[in-house]
């Protein structure tokens, strides 16, 4: 073998070590996948006091920092029939799940997308907490505690 074809091989074969290394890095980051874990954090619940006797909303934001999840229900000490509720086209819908993207969050506001309290155990007043179980697909239960806040509350986020 010339000295020329055995440089030409050893250039052939360092381009391809070099375009595997490169190609190795641009693999997915699993920490930025959908497939990673979520990463929940729920701020801003409320409950506006309710009006009547029997039933209440609440609010919320569910901020994800990780992978994809799912609200499949929520249950509380107020009420043993609470519901969740999408507001599409003006008129309430109920939903049987939230999606919680990745990297992204559910936001549950007056107005749009709420949880539903009725047949309540009594009427919660101003001031009051209430508490309440999150129950997520992948992150599990997440327990939070719902001020109960005046009527007529708007919080500063807008919601």
């Amino acid at each position: 073998m010339s000295g020329r074809t055995r440089r030409a091989g050893l250039l052939a074969a360092c381009s391809l070590v070099l375009a595997a290394g490169t190609l190795t890095g641009c693999g997915s980051d699993d920490s930025a996948s959908s497939s990673a874990d979520p990463e929940l954090e729920v701020t801003g619940a409320y409950m506006p006091a309710p009006s009547m006797d029997t039933m209440a909303a609440g609010f919320f934001t569910v901020t994800n920092s990780g992978g994809a999840d799912t609200l499949t229900s929520v249950t509380s000490d107020l009420s043993d029939d609470v519901t969740m509720h999408a507001t599409v086209d003006g008129a309430m819908r109920e939903e049987k799940s939230f999606a919680v993207p990745a990297r992204g969050t559910l936001d549950l506001a007056s107005g749009g997308s709420h949880l539903m309290f009725e047949k309540l155990t009594h009427k919660p007043g101003q001031g009051e907490k209430v508490s309440v179980e999150l129950h997520f697909a992948k992150s599990g239960t997440v327990r939070i505690s719902m001020p109960v806040k005046p009527a007529t509350y708007n919080p500063k986020t807008g919601r």
